[in-house]
């Protein structure tokens, strides 16, 4: 049987697409292999959205080479659109797709076999208007799906790469992905998690008038669907109508993404942000509200150019006061063809470095803050996996890692299973 493997950097989205394209590769009669095995074909799924995701990239492709030398090698993804001609000249690199045109890989793959020369068969993203359907993945062992609604953003943020590889929004049809959920649901499983590069912006180019709104409509009355989790969104997103449906729904997980970047209002002018910090905490405010039991995690990005130590101590004290279950941390990296890699006063690594041991103070702090508010609480868990040892592992409805001992059962767990559970502190799982 021939044989392919993965290599996926980044995001979840990338891990979503990294599977969608293995299911390609498996309803073609190929083997999915790890690197115990000697594979036929290897595919890389590339990341680009700092410098440090291209040159992570770049090593991944040389490593995969050296490891594999006669192995067929695909490099696909962000890096790869950003800059296929640089990945096409690295020796032993036989196909090199972008972020669209995916599913045609095997197509591709005879092709350069045919031809017998390298190729690069990436187009002019910006230009993309179609969302890239993927046939559904099939993988028994998983309880929690992700569900991918969206392609591409608006937004041109000016730390942001990601417009240029990822194109303009394109929403997958409402049929489309309310048919992709109800097979879910109906091959067992427990959680749905949307995913997208903007899911926010959901709808805006579809005819209609549909919104994310629109769609967790028809999602949530799916019988049988037990969780629908929300990947990130904006602050600016969260109209009416999408605030209801969050409250009120007894499906979605009372677990929200929304990224602040920064506490300080002149550093969100400057990364073109379209909120203040006294908008991100009245938002706030009204989820807390609403939502009982909530958790909010975020992503701030620490010494973007021009960061002073006034607008860093802002940010410091804005992220403490916010309640958070949790906070990325990212050091700014000038990344080349964004906006703000052409900034004066960029901030110095030694700086960056001791900004991001400081804010991830606060996100430790943050965390230990809010799992010690839900101690005592009845909680349901969705087991993801059992070890040897019988201890299960999963995550709560507003995304606790917590850990189950055997003998809280009486028997054994079993992936997929939904425990309630009076949360205590041997329950937590430290962070990773």
């Amino acid at each position: 049987m021939v044989k392919v493997c993965f290599i996926t950097l980044g995001c979840k989205v990338n891990q979503t697409e990294s599977e969608a394209m293995a299911q390609l590769f498996r309803n073609a009669g190929y083997q999915l292999v790890d690197f115990r095995q000697i594979p036929d074909v290897v595919v890389i799924n590339t990341c680009t959205v700092t410098n440090t995701g291209g040159s992570k990239s770049r090593q991944a492709i040389r490593r995969a080479i050296k490891a594999f030398p006669e192995s067929f090698v695909v490099v696909a993804g962000c890096y790869s659109q950003i800059a296929p001609a640089e990945v096409l000249g690295i020796p032993g690199v036989d196909l090199v797709l972008g972020t669209q045109d995916r599913r045609q890989i095997l197509k591709w793959i005879e092709y350069v076999r045919k031809t017998k020369k390298p190729y690069a068969a990436v187009r002019n993203i910006g230009q993309a208007q179609d969302f890239e359907e993927f046939p559904q993945i099939k993988e028994e062992s998983r309880t929690r799906a992700m569900l991918k609604i969206e392609e591409g953003c608006n937004r041109f943020c000016a730390y942001c790469i990601i417009p240029f590889a990822r194109g303009p929004v394109r929403s997958r049809l409402p049929g489309n992905a309310l048919a992709e959920a109800q097979k879910l649901v109906k091959a067992g499983y427990r959680e749905i998690v949307l995913t997208g590069i903007h899911i926010g912006a959901y709808g805006e180019d579809l005819a209609g008038g549909w919104d994310l709104a629109g769609l967790l409509k028809l999602l949530i009355g799916i019988p049988g669907l037990h969780r629908l989790r929300l990947g990130s969104l904006e602050s600016v997103e969260f109209k009416a109508e999408l605030m209801e449906i969050i409250s009120s729904s007894p499906v979605i997980c009372p677990h929200l993404h929304i990224p602040l970047q920064s506490g300080s209002r002149q550093v969100l002018t400057k990364m073109q942000r379209p909120y203040t910090p006294a908008d991100y905490r009245d938002l706030l405010e009204k989820l807390f509200r609403s939502v009982p039991g909530l958790a909010v995690t975020t992503d701030i990005i620490v010494g973007f150019p021009g960061e002073s130590a006034a607008d860093h101590a802002q940010s410091l004290e804005f992220a403490a006061g916010c309640n958070f279950a949790g906070i990325h941390v990212f050091p700014y990296s000038q990344r080349q063809g964004t906006l703000a890699a052409a900034y004066p006063d960029q901030v110095s690594g030694r700086v960056k470095v001791q900004r991001v041991k400081e804010m991830r103070q606060v996100a430790r702090e943050s965390q230990e803050a809010y799992v010690k508010s839900r101690l005592g609480h009845t909680v349901e868990v969705l087991v993801e996996r059992v070890d040897a040892q019988g201890r299960a592992f999963g995550h709560t409805e507003n995304y606790l890692a917590v850990n189950l001992a055997p003998e809280l059962k009486g028997g054994n767990w079993e992936a997929g299973q939904l425990v309630a559970v009076r949360l205590a502190p041997e329950h937590i799982c430290p962070p990773k």
